[in-house]
């Protein structure tokens, strides 16, 4: 994957507060939905990539979240783990106000964990791609006399 460097994306030396304390507050919002914490870690493979990962469980469901250290131009690897944690903290921040309205199946769908182990978001792509064909023939638009709640503009 190519991700950008930390130094270009929002929240770059933006706080003071560790990445353990960012990952705490992180905690505390999924424990506020009645979740478990099932796991916790930091680490990076030998190519000196990041990441950290979070892995609960709301009522049946079990999720988890890795979330990348971006690369630094400037070599401040602790800037860098600081923005991630703050990244993490609000996505899952935003996701935990979306689970009140749809549920948290649908708020965090893409870090929903499947039965072989990978979440929604890692066979998404490749699987979802080859489906589109099928998804269009098995389910017809309406036409133009069919009727659906709402409003619907033919153009």
């Amino acid at each position: 994957m190519n991700l950008p460097y930390a130094e270009d994306i929002n929240y770059w030396q933006t706080s003071g507060s560790s990445p353990d304390q960012w990952v705490e507050k992180t905690k505390k919002l999924i424990q506020q939905l009645n979740g478990k914490i099932l796991a916790e870690a930091f680490g990076s493979d030998s190519n000196g990539n990041s990441a950290f990962m979070i892995a609960f469980q709301i009522s049946d469901d079990q999720f988890k979240v890795l979330w990348p250290v971006l690369p630094t131009k400037t070599k401040k690897d602790r800037a860098a783990r600081i923005q991630a944690a703050t990244f993490l903290y609000h996505d899952i921040k935003a996701k935990c106000l979306s689970s009140v309205i749809l549920g948290a199946r649908a708020a965090f769908f893409s870090y929903l964990m499947l039965p072989d182990g990978r979440t929604a978001m890692e066979v998404s792509t490749p699987e979802l791609i080859s489906s589109i064909p099928e998804l269009f023939s098995s389910h017809q638009l309406p036409s133009g006399n069919d009727f659906i709640e709402g409003d619907y503009n033919e153009l």
